[in-house]
């Protein structure tokens, strides 16, 4: 899987050490690289100092800035505008979920990750495919 994903750069905003890592390391078996943001302030800023975001992953529950706060932040850059975000979220639950499709994010996955699942949801949403699983 490493020729088609080696220059696709995925950015996780995600503040807990333990979720970063298992993300970062599917991702990098996945032949993908990544970017690290610990909270959703000033996201979008960072995001713009990237060369590539092919993939916003993004915890709802961050320290400063939620998620939601930080995607109405990226939807008005003009350069990460149209990147997908995808909520990752702990607290998975159908009211979360709808409020996360009502907010303008690209798709929805539950915590704990499935590394399986996870791997394929990644390629999926690359592929252009919205991805909406709170499990």
């Amino acid at each position: 899987m490493t020729n088609e994903n080696s220059d696709k750069m995925i950015l996780i905003v995600e503040d807990n050490l333990a979720n970063f890592t298992l993300m970062a390391r599917i991702l990098e078996h996945m032949g993908l690289k990544c970017e690290w943001k610990t909270s959703g302030r000033e996201v979008a800023k960072f995001a713009e100092t990237l060369p590539r975001i092919d993939l916003i992953l993004m915890d709802i529950r961050l320290p400063y800035e939620d998620g939601f706060h930080a995607l109405r932040d990226l939807r008005k850059s003009e350069k990460v505008k149209d990147v997908p975000v995808i909520a990752v979220t702990a607290y998975a639950s159908e009211d979360l979920l709808n409020r996360a499709r009502a907010a303008g994010f690209d798709g929805f996955v539950g915590k704990p990750l499935d590394p399986d699942r996870f791997s394929d949801q990644v390629q999926r949403t690359l592929a252009g495919e919205q991805i909406w699983a709170i499990q």
